[in-house]
């Protein structure tokens, strides 16, 4: 009986690391059938603000989980394109947590999907070492919204990262500042099998991009295959 129960803990120990691979596979994989959807509306990220975005930021399905202010929480994946100087490709993800309380923030119990675009090195190098408050350690801004918007406004030229939001099928920028987004290294052991930081991932390419960011990465790649930032 009680090799029985040995037998059966074992299982389950060499279960529970499947399990937490697949959820996190699961959430990259939802990170970019979020994204291509978005690229694929009319009204979306502006072309010119996306390539000259060194990272994008995914977070799918995120839900309110407080009345009032506060109690955001969500997780998705950041790609960076290739390379220390962001020129390369659109590389592996790492996994990331959005925290934090913002009175724009009013999502009921709708889900909703969040995209940031980190709009230079800085702010890249920044979150992929520690947790960011968006508008504090990072500026922040709503992202303009339309095809042929420009890139070339106040907000877009000074801020760091751009937010925005769809909900419902409505997409349009939304300020976040008072959120704090941090590299969730848990959820890279989970997906990677393996102990990895987020910044050896996205800056060393230390690590191969696995099967469920192909839908996230073959849509940056076709959408914005060139950085056009002057940084």
């Amino acid at each position: 009986m009680k090799s029985r129960w040995i037998c059966v803990g074992l299982l389950g120990a060499l279960a529970l690391p499947a399990l937490a691979q697949e959820k996190e596979e699961e959430r990259v994989e939802n990170a970019g059938t979020a994204m291509k959807e978005i690229l694929n509306a009319p009204d979306s990220i502006p072309q010119s603000v996306l390539d000259k975005a060194d990272c994008v930021v995914v977070l799918p399905s995120v839900k309110k989980v407080a009345i009032g202010i506060g109690g955001s929480y969500g997780r998705g994946v950041m790609t960076c394109r290739g390379g220390k100087d962001f020129k390369g490709k659109w590389g592996a993800p790492t996994m990331m947590a959005l925290e934090g309380a913002s009175a724009g923030l009013q999502l009921g119990g709708e889900a909703t999907d969040f995209v940031l675009l980190l709009m230079n090195s800085q702010a890249a190098s920044g979150i992929l070492t520690s947790k960011v408050k968006l508008g504090g350690d990072a500026s922040a801004a709503a992202g303009p919204v339309g095809r042929t918007a420009s890139a070339e406004t106040d907000a877009t030229l000074k801020a760091d990262i751009l937010s925005y939001s769809r909900a419902k099928g409505a997409f349009a920028g939304i300020s976040l500042s008072g959120s704090t987004l941090r590299p969730d290294n848990d959820a890279n052991k989970n997906l990677y099998g393996k102990k990895i930081e987020a910044k050896d991932i996205v800056l060393e390419g230390t690590v191969t991009p696995p099967q469920s960011a192909a839908t996230l990465l073959s849509t940056l790649d076709k959408a914005s295959p060139v950085n056009k930032s002057k940084s």
